[in-house]
């Protein structure tokens, strides 16, 4: 899509996880990702979709293959290298929202920049400015047990994307959550999409999965582009 390297390229990654008998979570993969896709991960309950998700988003390392992103090969990373592409790179969103809850909803979303390196007084503007975006600007001093479960998405949303990353993981973002927050979220996400964000999407929820532009299935450890 724009430039001619992919943003996220994987080839022959794989991900075998060790024991007394070794368990293959994820067999070898070539994927190429660029930048304003819009990608569905779909396929059974453990299949291997969160850990395709987790090596995309530099949460786990595989064992075999090489993971580019944005060229530069994360098997040659150190950890401190990796930490910095994975905070400067991924936004991530989580089925269980992951908000603190001693927090408020603003203290949350500004949490997701500490490791920027931009002031407190950026942050908490940006904070604030992805909050009114998704029309959050009215909970901004609300503990996270105050907010409905659709607000505790769009505060985890808002987390996510004030930041500014190149690329949006979302794992089951709609899990928890009942059809007309489903709804909201996913037209959410193609809204960040259409305004050039790459989203990945690991989902069970077929309506979710068909605002993608491309998916991706996962069966048994192993990964098939849906054409």
């Amino acid at each position: 899509m724009n430039g001619d390297a992919a943003l996220l390229e994987l080839i022959d990654v794989a991900k075998t996880y060790e024991g007394d008998v070794p368990v293959p979570a994820l067999h070898p993969t070539t994927v190429s990702i660029n930048e304003g896709d819009y990608v569905a991960i779909t396929g059974p309950s453990g299949s291997g979709k969160s850990t395709f998700l987790n090596i995309l988003g530099l949460l786990d390392a595989p064992t075999a293959g090489l993971y580019r992103v944005q060229g530069k090969d994360m098997a040659a990373a150190t950890e401190p290298e990796m930490l910095f592409v994975r905070g400067l790179t991924f936004g991530f969103i989580f089925q269980a929202f992951h908000l603190l809850e001693g927090r408020t909803a603003l203290e949350n979303v500004e949490l997701g920049m500490l490791y920027t390196g931009e002031d407190c007084a950026v942050r908490r503007e940006r904070a604030t400015r992805a909050l009114e975006q998704f029309g959050l600007t009215h909970r901004a001093q609300s503990m996270p047990r105050r907010l409905s479960g659709g607000e505790k998405q769009r505060v985890a949303i808002a987390r996510a994307v004030a930041k500014a990353p190149k690329v949006l993981l979302c794992d089951e973002p709609t899990g928890n959550l009942d059809s007309t927050n489903t709804r909201m979220v996913a037209n959410l996400l193609a809204e960040l999409n259409n305004q050039g964000l790459t989203v990945i999407v690991v989902t069970h929820d077929e309506q979710l999965a068909q605002e993608a532009r491309r998916r991706l299935r996962v069966s048994d450890g192993t990964v098939t582009e849906i054409l």
